[in-house]
């Protein structure tokens, strides 16, 4: 089977990126794989970040790919699909995340020939930050698509309640391997400047509202002196209202802060430096840092938020907390840190889920649910 795979690949970067590339890998065991990236994925006034591209100091490998789709030029998006066309596929695989994606991918999805079926790795069918425009742009792409993966049940439950006839299957995230091997805490505290031996909680990933940074700030000034919080990642839109809040915080002389992009070279570092990652979402579909502490056998403390519990209460990978408040946080973690059982039996669940949620399996699925359309 060829199977083209149209998305954002290096030297854009990025969890999707990331996500794309292990996925090619994945199927190229079993198929002949090409990678269809773009040539623009957002205009730059629109991109709330520093950069879509790897720098200098990322150690991304680089994917192989043809470039032909910018999201803000229609002529590409029929010259990318005469090009899958001309190629020959039976598959296109897509992915999805937010409306803005909806025109180009729709209008690919449409013209590549009645031989190739459409397959969309839908992130989200509703976005976490939504749009007036989201609802009839995204019917619009999703009757183009033969049928969807989803990476959770409540994002497939989105998608019934605006497509009642898709055609889907939910595949659990599979977890990242290409970061490198833990390794030991002492030495990545020294690496990232951290005096060793106190309780490290983690915040990882783009720092956008819904994921509540700034609740997990007010729960960890609420917490005894031996506790330390490390912000890992880039801010999506102004910083300075969180930064209020750290410099106003009285643990703030213990809240290591790297607001940044983090290159994949230096993302070993931060999860095992950490006892524990707190996701503080005010929403969530799932997310790819559930996928990144799993693989580096690190427990969560999640909010009750899309599947968030299922995926980490229901698997034993973490403890979750009733709501997005500062006390409920700052309670599970007092919860957590005081009982070594349940830290030492989150860990063991994690082994099984690194087991079970490799990149072999998930591609397996995806394809064996393809013949079904």
């Amino acid at each position: 089977m060829k199977v083209a795979i149209l998305s954002c690949f290096y030297p854009f970067r990025g969890g999707v990126a990331q996500f794309n590339a292990s996925l090619l890998d994945g199927l190229s065991r079993d198929c002949t794989v090409k990678a269809f990236n773009f040539t623009t994925q957002y205009p730059d006034f629109l991109f709330p970040g520093k950069t879509q591209y790897v720098g200098p100091g990322d150690s991304a490998l680089p994917v192989e790919s043809e470039a032909v789709l910018s999201t803000v030029n229609p002529f590409s998006w029929f010259k990318a699909a005469r090009a899958i066309r001309a190629w020959g596929a039976d598959l296109l695989i897509v992915r999805y995340w937010m409306s803005w994606f909806a025109p180009s991918l729709g209008t690919v999805a449409r013209h590549v020939g009645p031989g190739c079926k459409v397959v969309a790795i839908m992130d989200n069918v509703i976005p976490h930050e939504p749009h007036f425009f989201d609802k009839p742009l995204t019917r619009w792409f999703l009757k183009a698509v033969d049928g969807c993966i989803t990476m959770s049940n409540e994002v497939a439950a989105d998608l019934i309640n605006w497509k009642k006839d898709a055609r889907y299957k939910v595949l659990p995230h599979p977890l990242y391997t290409h970061f490198g091997e833990r390794v030991p805490k002492d030495e990545a505290e020294r690496h990232l400047g951290i005096e060793p031996g106190g309780k490290n909680l983690l915040f990882f990933g783009l720092i956008r509202r819904y994921k509540g940074l700034d609740i997990l700030i007010d729960a960890f000034g609420r917490l005894p002196g031996d506790y330390r919080l490390i912000i890992a990642g880039e801010p999506y839109g102004d910083f300075s209202e969180y930064q209020k809040a750290i410099d106003a915080s009285p643990g703030k002389d213990r809240i290591f802060l790297f607001n940044n992009y983090i290159p994949d070279s230096e993302v070993k570092w931060f999860f095992s430096a950490s006892d524990v990652s707190v996701l503080p979402y005010r929403s969530a579909t799932q997310s790819g840092v559930n996928a990144l502490a799993c693989n580096f056998e690190v427990p969560m403390i999640v909010t009750d938020t899309g599947s968030l519990r299922a995926t980490v209460e229901g698997r034993g990978t973490g403890i979750v907390v009733d709501k997005a408040d500062p006390e409920c946080i700052k309670d599970g973690i007092l919860r957590f840190f005081s009982d070594s059982e349940l830290r030492d039996n989150c860990i063991n669940h994690i082994k099984e889920e690194r087991r079970r949620l490799s990149w072999s399996g998930f591609c397996k699925e995806l394809l064996l649910f393809t013949e079904t359309l």
